[in-house]
């Protein structure tokens, strides 16, 4: 299958954002679009569209995320989004957690095979021993993991006080806002607030709940 990015819809997105690493992400989309597909990671259909729909949907929230830190990637999946925030931000220093088996076989290929200094941790977030491994983060990221009350759940005990969930999310952002702020702050959560990423870069913007981790539980 040819890579859509030669397609001319999205190259200067992707030079944009990876730069000189441009050819790793180049990489990563071939993972996905052949072993990513065979092996359930990624749906069939959405081999085509990879690019827009996955790879710089992800990589742009690296604009949300401090110099230097320590982030988690929960749910981690395919990768997605810790594996292109790698790519675009190689200052960071990222775990992927990920339960199922199969797909952790496929993270620890695909991240050796592009030589990114990323560890990978089988587990689920709400683990009591992968909280007590990688508590203390700065930034917790997620995928289409779950709602944002049971994410926060999640998510917010592995985060340092002042640290952030950045949840990727869709056009129903506001309404779960609405639904699942007071239940987020009763968690330990700030409000939940929704944030556009990469305008001007992709179409349309990446749609993030941001929630800050208080300094109590």
């Amino acid at each position: 299958m040819p890579d859509p990015l030669d397609a001319g819809l999205v190259v200067e997105a992707g030079v944009a954002l990876f730069g000189d690493r441009l050819p790793l992400a180049r990489r990563y989309a071939e993972h996905l679009t052949t072993s990513g597909v065979e092996r359930g990671l990624i749906g069939p259909r959405e081999a085509p569209r990879i690019w827009e729909r996955h790879i710089l949907n992800c990589a742009v929230v690296a604009e949300l995320v401090p110099d230097g830190a320590r982030l988690v990637d929960i749910g981690s999946g395919a990768g997605l989004p810790g594996i292109p925030l790698a790519l675009v931000r190689p200052d960071l220093s990222i775990v992927l957690v990920e339960p199922l088996a199969r797909r952790v076989e496929w993270l620890e290929e695909v991240v050796g095979d592009l030589g990114l200094d990323v560890r990978v941790e089988r587990g689920r977030a709400e683990e009591t021993a992968v909280r007590r491994r990688w508590e203390g983060a700065d930034v917790v990221t997620a995928r289409a993991v779950a709602p944002l009350a049971r994410l926060a759940g999640w998510a917010l005990p592995l985060l340092r006080p002042g640290g952030t969930l950045v949840a990727v999310k869709g056009a129903s952002a506001p309404a779960e806002v609405d639904r699942d702020g007071a239940e987020v702050r009763r968690r330990g959560g700030g409000t939940p607030t929704v944030v556009h990423c990469g305008v001007g870069i992709v179409d349309p913007p990446t749609t993030v709940v941001v929630i800050e981790r208080s300094g109590r539980r």
